[in-house]
Formats: C-alpha cells, structure tokens, sequence
C-alpha cells in the first residue's frame, strides 16, 4: 500500500531532517505512527499523502508514485482514494455537520453523491455519537465533536487508504475507544489500510505495529529547535484534504 525509498525531507528553516531508507506498509495493515512532540509525526504522514514533497526520494502509495504527480493530480488522488483525519480538523465553519461529512462529495466530480451515501453519512454520525447534531453549523460544536466530525468525513467516501493524525487526541476515555473502533472495523470491513498518530501509547496493542518516527530522523546538529508538532504551530486555513498543500500545512 504505501513503499517510501530514499526519503529525505528538510523544512526551510531549523535543522529538522526526515530521513527514511524504506519504509512500507501493507495493503489492510493497521499502523500506529509514535514519537514526541516535534519529531515529525505529522510530516510523515503528509508525505504519504502528497501534502507535501520531498527534496529526495519517493512515495508511492496505492500502487501511485505520488512525488511524480502535479498538484491537481495529487488532489484528485487524495480524495478519490484517501481518507484524511486532521489535527486541527479543517472543517468549513458555514457548513453544517452533515454537509462537512459529505463534503468530499461536493468537490469531487468522479465521487458521485445519492441517497446511499446520505445514509451512509447518517450512520457513521451515529456511530461516533453525533447523529443528533447533524443539522448543527460547525461552529456550534466542542472541540470532541468536531473531532469526530472530521473522522465521519474521513470515512464517508469509503477510502483504501486511512490517515488519521491524533484522531482520539481530543476525547474523553470513552469516546477515545469509540472512535478508535470505528476507524478499526471500518479498515477492516473495506480492506483499507489505516496508519494513525497518536501519542497515546495504551492504544498500541490495538494496531498491527507501530513506527516510531524517532528512529527516522536525523537532526544535523546539536543546536537549533525541531519543528514543533502540528498542534503547537498555527496556519493559514485548510479547507480540505485535497487542497490542503495549497496554502501552509500543520507541521
């Protein structure tokens, strides 16, 4: 499913470097990225996407050599056969919450929106707990709900690819295991292959392994902060997981 040969990822500033000689996840693996704050959690996942580029190397992802697409390609990409979980969720606060699900939907000609999939949207609601709130602007949501909202839309278009950045970080303990589930069985029931940061290592048992990205980079001198991790830097607006590389990214 997703094979990176030769990486090597700097950011313009700071003495940050991903380093990744081969790293490869299989078809239906269920992956648990793990590493402090500020080691490049995020990027990573990123990188397997086509957020972002690298200076060397590849990634190919769903039999995709994605570093060899153009940005409208790699959006296509992306909303065709990933489901993105962003930290900060990147929900569009005038649209309700049903609209927010179904919104990958709504910009995509080659995904087609019917009844089924309103249904589908309905029942992933319900599963995460917020069926209630369906008709509710964005706005009006905890930061929990939000969350879980992002998760519901990460679903919705049935993706062979799941990439979930921190998607339990902001719940209470049983919604956490709730949520967890449901990103679980839904990899299960399609065959997708999930890969998801967390910080919580209670949770690991429950995945198939875990990378932790601590053993990926290299940081070239002594001195000099790391990038911090996604949740410590703020950002332009990100509508959605397909046009997210067109403005600055989370980490």
């Amino acid at each position: 499913m997703i094979a990176i040969s030769d990486l090597l990822f700097r950011y313009p500033e700071g003495e940050f470097e991903l380093n990744v000689p081969e790293l490869e996840v299989a078809a239906g693996e269920t992956v648990a990225v793990i590493g402090p704050s500020g080691s490049g959690k995020t990027t990573l996942l990123h990188l397997m996407a086509g957020i972002r580029l690298p200076q060397k190397g590849t990634v190919v992802t769903d039999e995709v050599e994605v570093t060899g697409l153009d940005d409208g390609a790699r959006r296509d990409f992306r909303i065709r056969r990933i489901g993105m979980v962003f930290q900060e969720f990147e929900l569009l606060e005038y649209l309700t919450v049903l609209d927010n699900i179904l919104l990958p939907y709504r910009i995509n000609g080659s995904l087609k929106l019917d009844g089924s999939v309103r249904e589908r949207a309905v029942s992933i609601a319900e599963q995460v707990g917020i069926a209630d709130k369906l008709n509710r602007l964005s706005t009006r949501l905890s930061h929990g709900e939000k969350q879980r909202v992002a998760v519901c839309r990460a679903l919705i278009a049935e993706p062979v690819l799941l990439l979930a950045d921190e998607p339990t970080g902001n719940l209470d303990p049983t919604n956490t295991l709730k949520v967890l589930d449901i990103l679980l069985d839904a990899a299960e029931a399609t065959g997708a292959t999930l890969v998801t940061v967390t910080h919580d290592h209670d949770l690991l048992p429950r995945f198939d392994r875990s990378i932790d990205v601590m053993d990926l980079i290299d940081i070239k001198h002594d001195q000099g902060p790391t990038l911090p991790d996604s949740e410590h830097i703020s950002s332009g607006p990100q509508i959605t997981q397909i046009d997210a590389d067109r403005g600055k990214e989370n980490e």
